[in-house]
């Protein structure tokens, strides 16, 4: 962070001195200074950081997804709510910085090894904006040079998926073979086998998007990345620079990854990082806690019901699991449950005082509520506070990247398993079915989420990846490269509710804490919310339901139609945009909208 804070205030003198010398050539003013010498490199190529996700964003970054419920539909589920006149993100000021660079870093005076490598950043830089790119808005034009204001390829039409992604590969290929640093105590700087893992992410993406997406007439390739996805996962895995966090045994090792102040350093590989001397917090707690500030996202049942019981045996197989109370169904579950959500004894810290801490009905819709991120001092609660890193790339998702990519080509076997899918099962203190692959597919997850997929070791790994890496910013990218977005659609249900009237103990403290009804009691007891359930509440529908009425799961916004079309699995390109160049040519699926 100290070299980023460095550059911005090098490249504002620089710029302010640019604007006074604005009649002397570029090559003379500035080239030189910073082409002619290592320092002058690493100083520009630390601008590049710049594209990588604020800590403040990336924990938010599943904020749209199908097991998340929140406080109003995102507008791009909503018929008429979204068209290419709300459509963002098509912006290309960073690519413009890299291409100059590359264009640039030609300097004999710098010794070639050394402009390669800051070269092999670069182009990883650019793989990283492409992807981004081609997973927003699919086609996008391929550019590498930086243009002139009289370029006509200013007004380029949009190249083919092909040619972009192939583009990508070579470039992801060029930095994991030529970037030297291989190791970085601070976690936020790429690294080789950083750039390797970003590879295996990428390549299966691709992959599975060619093989699901038969209509985009690529089937035929992917397999070709799915084993370039494997291969640079594997070459991370056997690197050993890398493994799972056990500090903390099964009941922390998961949590401690996502509320310490320093990185993880055995499994994170990439963070964005906090430091207290250089005022850089995140406003985790403010988002995932405020019943104002954040969208009061909380998991739905229907993925709750994926975490399996400890044995290894599907929850759902246990007999009458539909009706089981909260404070029941996450008893004897895979501890990643109990490290994920509000639950059983967890407390909040109050001036460093602990106190009982179920969910709280003026956050959570559904009775899940998240506590992935959130530090246990409330003190951090309101403002950008939070003194906790957050990671942009585990160690756990390499193996589950491996794993997945190993099953979609058919060569997964035992020990593969055993060394992805069960150590992460393990680490969660799951005791059964660590070490050979399941035989039998799952009806849950193929009734609810993936009817297509017959083949019993792949649903377990996609089990496996929604559970270990939820709320890390990757479940809307499964479900569009897997094609299931009518997952998106799926009615955002809760807990279980007996009866109205009858206050609940959630934690089993002794202390009642909620109370559902559709009249309100004459009577109320000390200290419980009451959440009204009936079917109006001051002549409005209410958001907030029963599914049975008067009993049954919680439901919210179950009167609101999500959507998703084919459409949805691409945005379109804002409609300004499309004006300055109209051989951008807008997705047909989006014209009109």
């Amino acid at each position: 962070m100290k070299k980023f804070l460095l550059w911005f205030i090098t490249a504002g003198i620089l710029f302010s001195g640019c604007k006074k010398l604005d009649q002397v050539p570029a090559s003379t003013a500035t080239n030189a200074a910073v082409f002619g010498n290592e320092k002058g490199l690493e100083l520009y190529a630390n601008s590049f950081y710049k594209a990588l996700p604020r800590a403040s964003d990336a924990h938010k970054g599943d904020a749209m997804s199908d097991y998340a419920a929140r406080s109003q539909a995102p507008n791009f589920l909503l018929e008429g709510a979204f068209g290419s006149r709300q459509s963002d993100g098509w912006k290309w000021e960073n690519l413009r910085n890299i291409n100059f660079f590359l264009e640039n870093n030609k300097d004999p005076k710098v010794p070639l090894a050394v402009r390669t490598q800051y070269n092999a950043l670069a182009r990883f830089f650019r793989a990283y904006f492409y992807y981004d790119k081609v997973r927003r808005f699919g086609d996008v034009p391929w550019i590498n040079k930086t243009f002139k204001v009289d370029d006509p390829d200013l007004y380029k039409g949009r190249d083919t998926r092909s040619l972009v992604m192939d583009s990508v590969l070579a470039d992801l290929n060029y930095a994991c073979d030529n970037l030297t640093r291989v190791t970085d105590n601070s976690r936020s700087l790429i690294t080789k086998y950083v750039a390797l893992g970003f590879k295996s992410r990428i390549c299966l993406y691709e992959g599975t998007y060619r093989k699901y997406h038969t209509e985009a007439a690529l089937t035929g390739t992917a397999n070709q990345w799915l084993t370039e996805a494997a291969d640079a996962a594997k070459k991370v895995i056997s690197s050993g620079s890398f493994s799972l966090n056990t500090a903390g045994g099964t009941d922390m090792a998961y949590r401690n990854l996502f509320i310490s102040t320093v990185p993880v350093a055995t499994e994170v590989m990439l963070a964005s990082v906090t430091d207290a001397n250089l005022a850089v917090y995140n406003d985790a707690n403010w988002w995932w806690t405020s019943a104002t500030y954040g969208s009061r996202i909380s998991f739905t049942r229907m993925f709750v019901n994926t975490y399996l019981n400890i044995d290894g045996t599907p929850f759902t197989g246990r007999s009458g699991y539909q009706t089981l109370p909260f404070k029941e169904e996450v008893k004897g579950r895979d501890k990643r449950l109990q490290q994920t959500i509000r639950m059983g004894n967890y407390k909040r810290l109050n001036g460093g005082t602990p106190e009982a801490a179920p969910p709280i009905f003026s956050y959570t819709y559904t009775g899940y509520q998240p506590i992935k991120w959130v530090l246990d001092e409330t003190g951090y609660d309101g403002g950008e506070k939070n003194i906790n890193s957050i990671s942009l790339m585990r160690y756990a998702e390499i193996l589950l990247n491996y794993a997945e990519a190993k099953a979609e080509l058919g060569g997964l076997d035992d020990a593969d398993w055993f060394t992805t899918i069960g150590a992460l099962r393990q680490r969660a203190g799951i005791t059964g079915g660590l070490a050979s692959k399941p035989v039998i597919a799952d009806t849950y997850l193929r009734e609810n989420y993936f009817p297509d997929i017959f083949d019993a070791t792949l649903l377990e790994i996609r089990r496996e990846r929604g559970i270990e890496l939820s709320l890390e910013g990757l479940r809307f990218d499964d479900i569009v490269r897997w094609k299931r977005g009518e997952l998106m659609t799926k009615v955002w249900n809760g807990f279980y509710v007996p009866a109205l009237n009858v206050p609940m103990d959630l934690n089993e403290d002794g202390v009642m804490d909620v109370c559902f009804y559709q009249v309100m009691p004459e009577t109320k007891v000390k200290g419980v919310t009451y959440i009204n359930v009936a079917a109006k509440v001051n002549g409005q529908d209410n958001p907030q339901r029963l599914s049975n009425d008067t009993y049954g799961e919680l439901t919210w916004l179950a009167g609101t139609t999500r959507i998703f079309k084919q459409r949805h699995y691409v945005y379109p390109i804002p409609e300004a945009d499309v004006l300055f160049n109209p051989n951008l040519k807008q997705h047909p699926d989006w014209l009109g909208l």
